[in-house]
C-alpha cells in the first residue's frame, strides 16, 4: 500500500518540477529598451523609433535571452545623466540623450558572436528627435527587420533576430539585475505535495497496524 501512495504522490511531484523547467526553457534573443525612472530601469512602453526622449533622459539597451517583458534583463553599470553627458553642452533647439548600451554575456550570445564591452554615450539630437536617432547618432550601424525591430546596435549580434532560444543564463547577475527562478507558487505545490504525502503515509501504517 505504501508504495502506491507513494508512486501517487510522486506524479504530482513531477509534473509540478517538469512545469518549472519548462517554464524556464523557453526564451528569446533580443534587444531590449530600457527608460530610467530615477534610480531604476523600467521596461519601455514604446518602441525607440515612435520614443521622443526629453533633454536630460537616460535610456538603456540590452541584449540577452529573455522569455518576455516581465523577464528581461536590465542594463547592467550605474547611468547617471551628469557622467555621460559632462562633456557635451547644450544647445539651442537640441537635447542630449544619455545612452547605456549594454551587449551581454557570453551565455546570451549566438554561436560564433562575441559581445562587445557595453558602453555608454551622449547623443546630442534635434529637439523633435527619436531613441532610435540617438542611438544611430553614437552606435551605428543599426540593423531592423521587415517589422521594425530593432536587431543589431553597432553591427552586433551579425544575423538574426529575436529568434526563439533555449534559455541558460550562467553569468551571476549584477547588482540592478533581476533574478529569476522556480515561482513561489512551485515551491508551496511541492511543499503541499509532501506535507499530504507524510500524511497519506502515516494513514496507511495506522491501518495496516
Amino acid at each position: 500500500m505504501s508504495r502506491r501512495v507513494c508512486a501517487l504522490l510522486l506524479a504530482p511531484l513531477l509534473l509540478l518540477l517538469g512545469a518549472a523547467g519548462q517554464a524556464q526553457a523557453a526564451g528569446y534573443r533580443y534587444w531590449s529598451f530600457w527608460e530610467r525612472d530615477g534610480g531604476h530601469w523600467t521596461y519601455a512602453t514604446q518602441g525607440p523609433s515612435t520614443a521622443r526622449p526629453a533633454d536630460g533622459d537616460v535610456q538603456g539597451f540590452r541584449f540577452a535571452v529573455s522569455e518576455d517583458s516581465a523577464d528581461a534583463t536590465t542594463p547592467r553599470g550605474a547611468a547617471d545623466f551628469g557622467a555621460v553627458c559632462d562633456g557635451t553642452p547644450a544647445r539651442p533647439g537640441q537635447k542630449r540623450v544619455a545612452l547605456v548600451i549594454d551587449f551581454g554575456t557570453p551565455s546570451d550570445a549566438a554561436s560564433g558572436e562575441t559581445p562587445p564591452a557595453a558602453r555608454t554615450a551622449c547623443a546630442r539630437i534635434p529637439g523633435d528627435a527619436t531613441t532610435a536617432d540617438a542611438l544611430a547618432a553614437v552606435a551605428g550601424p543599426l540593423r531592423y527587420d521587415t517589422n521594425a525591430l530593432l536587431c543589431g546596435i553597432a553591427g552586433y549580434p551579425r544575423q538574426g533576430c529575436g529568434e526563439q532560444v533555449t534559455a541558460q543564463k550562467h553569468a551571476a547577475p549584477a547588482d540592478d539585475e533581476p533574478h529569476h527562478g522556480p515561482s513561489v507558487g512551485v515551491f508551496a505545490g511541492v511543499a503541499a505535495v509532501v506535507v499530504l504525502g507524510g500524511a497519506a503515509l502515516w494513514q496507511a501504517r495506522r491501518r495496516r497496524s
